[in-house]
């Protein structure tokens, strides 16, 4: 199977992988053939890119960060969550809904002992293949990246709790933000942007009396926009006036925001938003949490295709977990992009005089897709 952006899709092509519906129904399934009304559902959704089945990439298995039944009940609870606390503009201080934070804690014993037991596993595109809100899915990939630098960073059982419910309801202060501001398609006006803002301290009075919610997680939806300069808001805060855990949040959210596709903007692939990051290294992020970031993603996922300084076509095949920016590929075309009959895969790390000059968008020539 490989990646392909939905901007590339074409009837005919056959899904590697099947797609929910918000409440983790199948809507569409493996081995599935897209037709044009399909296509245009699936670009007005969250999804931003398939997969596709392909001969020329058969056998190429592109493995989920976490399993179909953890990522169901995890968007499961971050939807209750979310859901509970729409329209509460001046919640009572009174009203507390303990069994939120029972139901988050209990995702996240899930998340962590799926990504405590594979301590090399690299942060890969998060793509549910579902159709539901970009919030609920935002929170869930910030919560599980989030998770794996702090797993990479040696932070015990108890600290990992924190940080992880920290990082899936980091944006919860957004169900304070009126619907038409939030989901609005293009650019916001200045009283917008304002009223958008609003949304991290909202998250921290709604989190900071919640039983079964630590202190520090309601923190962390309070600073995930401060940054080291004091450019950040709501506060304004700077370098160690920030928490780490909303240090490390911070550079995830933006990550993910970045990689992912919305009505108004394209995604970035994984290695563009990584470059983004790093111009804001020491006035924006922590260096060190970048360092970590850095060597934790995928920068060229698997299944994706990218182009050789050769010329050649190839797909991204596996990582290499040491060196992530050389992956093994598969080469698929030659030097003027003929398609090759025999496929061969090829390890960068060890081919030091071939490099990956771009990322093909798809990577399907028009001789490849179907009918």
């Amino acid at each position: 199977m490989r990646m392909v952006p939905i901007s590339l899709c074409r009837p005919g092509m056959k899904l590697a992988k099947r797609i929910y519906s918000d409440d983790g129904i199948v809507l569409l399934a493996e081995g599935v053939e897209l037709t044009p009304a399909m296509i245009r559902r699936l670009s007005n959704s969250p999804i931003h890119f398939l997969y596709i089945e392909d001969a020329r990439t058969e056998g190429i298995v592109i493995p989920d960060m976490l399993s179909e039944e953890t990522q169901r009940q995890s968007m499961q609870a971050i939807r209750m969550a979310f859901r509970e606390y729409v329209d509460q503009p001046a919640r009572r201080k009174s009203v507390t809904y303990p069994y939120v934070g029972r139901s988050i804690r209990q995702s996240m014993h899930m998340i962590l002992d799926e990504l405590g037991s594979n301590k090399d596993a690299m942060i890969m595109l998060m793509n549910m293949h579902t159709v539901d809100h970009y919030l609920y899915t935002h929170s869930l990939n910030v919560c599980v990246y989030t998770a794996l630098l702090g797993i990479a960073n040696g932070y015990d059982q108890d600290q990992l709790m924190t940080l992880g419910i920290g990082s899936m309801l980091h944006d919860i202060g957004k169900t304070q933000i009126s619907m038409q501001v939030l989901l609005k398609p293009g650019a916001l006006t200045k009283s917008e942007y304002e009223e958008m803002k609003r949304h991290a301290e909202r998250g921290f009075d709604l989190l900071r009396d919640e039983p079964n919610i630590p202190l520090i997680a309601a923190h962390c939806a309070y600073q995930h926009h401060e940054r080291l300069n004091g450019s950040g808001y709501p506060r304004g805060l700077k370098g160690d006036e920030i928490h780490e855990y909303a240090k490390l949040i911070g550079i995830v959210d933006s990550y993910d925001a970045m990689t992912s596709h919305r009505i108004y903007k394209k995604a970035m692939l994984p290695h563009e938003a990584v470059e983004v990051l790093y111009t804001g290294s020491e006035s924006l992020y922590d260096t060190e949490m970048l360092k970590l970031f850095r060597d934790k993603v995928a920068i060229y996922p698997i299944g994706v295709t990218v182009k050789l300084n050769t010329g050649q076509s190839a797909v991204v095949v596996d990582i290499n977990s040491a060196v992530a920016h050389r992956p093994i590929v598969r080469v698929i075309t030659d030097e003027v992009g003929e398609d090759l009959s025999v496929p061969y895969e090829m390890d960068l790390s060890k081919q030091l005089n071939i490099l990956i000059d771009s990322v093909e968008l798809g990577g399907l020539d028009n001789n490849s897709l179907p009918a």
